[in-house]
């Protein structure tokens, strides 16, 4: 499996998923079509799923474009059939679904939106989380609840440790300001701060990180530690008191 971060608008990715071994080719959460297209002619390559995380306009923009250049089938969660443009097949949670000589997973993330979901490849260990799990952040709670959005956040958490995560935007480097903001004693988190900045300074991307990697450095998924704790002053609040905190703190930012 080939999986290919395309810039999109502008800081948004879309992801080319190649399977070489069936020529399946799938995009994930295209916001636009055009750098979309530009890839796969370059590669001599025909597109034949879309695959939505959820309904915002910076992640199904290029569908109908896509789908009829390709007449390309589009996937996304059934509960959210109604918002994804051009849908051919809606999948429920916890279904899988065969992508090529792959399988993939659907599961149920709401928080960000009440119909987002995360498509999970659990062989390759790879999770395609649109707008829940950001590198070293997590998604504006939009139509969910805190309870949601920390309980989406849990289940991904819970995934492998070497899982690779492909999130939807290129909000790494401005996260781990925050996030060093309140875990300055955190050294794996000063380690990946300073891989963010090379890489951003050579223009590529942060994506994939590892669900190890935000584990032991992104602060949302940090709400029972006691260094953390102790920055917001909570060092007798639950967890999800701290995750409230967290995310108010960050929309404010």
């Amino acid at each position: 499996m080939q999986i290919i971060p395309i810039p999109c608008l502008t800081d948004n990715y879309a992801y080319i998923i190649n399977d070489n071994i069936s020529k399946i080719v799938g995009v994930v959460d295209p916001s636009e079509a055009t750098p979309v297209i530009a890839f796969l002619k370059k590669k001599n390559l025909q597109l034949n799923y879309i695959l939505n995380t959820h309904h915002h306009f910076d992640h199904i923009g290029g569908n109908l474009e896509l789908k009829k250049m390709y007449n390309a089938k589009i996937v996304g969660f059934e509960k959210d059939k109604k918002r994804i443009p051009g849908i051919d097949i809606a999948l429920t949670d916890n279904e899988c679904w065969k992508f090529g000589s792959f399988e993939l997973k659907i599961i149920y993330i709401p928080g960000h939106t009440l119909g987002h979901i995360c498509f999970y490849f659990e062989n390759e260990k790879v999770a395609f989380t649109g707008d829940t799990l950001f590198s070293l952040g997590c998604g504006r709670i939009f139509e969910g609840t805190y309870e949601q959005m920390f309980s989406s956040l849990n289940k991904i958490k819970n995934l492998p440790k070497d899982t690779k995560i492909y999130c939807g935007h290129e909000y790494t480097e401005k996260n781990s300001e925050f996030c060093i903001s309140l875990d300055s004693r955190n050294k794996k988190l000063i380690s990946k701060i300073n891989d963010i900045k090379l890489k951003r300074s050579n223009n590529l991307p942060t994506v994939p990180s590892s669900l190890k990697d935000e584990i032991e450095c992104n602060i949302f998924f940090r709400c029972e530690d006691e260094q953390v704790k102790s920055s917001l002053k909570m060092k007798n609040n639950t967890p999800i008191e701290v995750f409230m905190k967290l995310r108010d703190l960050k929309d404010n930012f």
